[in-house]
């Protein structure tokens, strides 16, 4: 089914960003924000914490708007956040959103569940599912991959870090033609 590859496609792509998001945030906050030990695990906590609580949140959103928009709404918010993130030097408002990055996160995670759910039938979902998780990892050193060679080129963490824009857009692009 071409919908359903579309979405496992654009899911592999945005999942690419977010693992590489996961990977590298805490050394940019550390180079960039000259984030300790301690800061970086209070930010790990406090960002773990959010992404429940967009998780939660945007469950309730998603019966009254629609998986889909629920989706579009966090990979654009999380782009544009991320956006701003990169050209900031304030460490506070860094805390702020970076904080924010993961309601959004969280509400992906849980929402791109719930689409694999909808797109596929009862007979059809343990497969589903066992693809979902392979569309997650199959590809997942290609993120890192290019915020370190783009760090290496251009001797700049924020030019590495602006490649997992590049996953995001994309991942929100093929995700704009899956039908939910």
């Amino acid at each position: 089914n071409k919908n359903k590859l579309n979405f496992l496609i654009a899911r592999m792509f945005y999942t690419d960003g977010l693992i590489t998001l996961f990977s590298f945030g805490g050394i940019y906050a550390s180079g960039t924000f000259d984030f300790n030990f301690n800061d970086i695990i209070i930010f790990g906590i406090a960002i773990n914490m959010s992404a429940a609580l967009g998780s939660y949140s945007f469950g309730y959103l998603e019966d009254r708007i629609g998986i889909k928009k629920v989706i579009m709404i966090s990979l654009c918010s999380l782009i544009i956040i991320s956006f701003v993130i990169l050209i900031i030097s304030n460490k506070t408002l860094f805390w702020l959103l970076g904080i924010s990055i993961g309601f959004f996160i969280g509400s992906i995670q849980s929402s791109s569940r719930t689409a694999i759910i909808k797109l596929s039938s009862q007979e059809q979902l343990k497969s589903m599912f066992g693809l979902y998780a392979v569309s997650g990892k199959i590809t997942n050193f290609l993120g890192p991959f290019f915020v370190a060679v783009a760090t290496s080129l251009f001797d700049s963490q924020r030019i590495g870090m602006s490649t997992i824009l590049i996953f995001l857009v994309i991942g929100t692009i093929i995700f704009s033609r899956t039908k939910i």
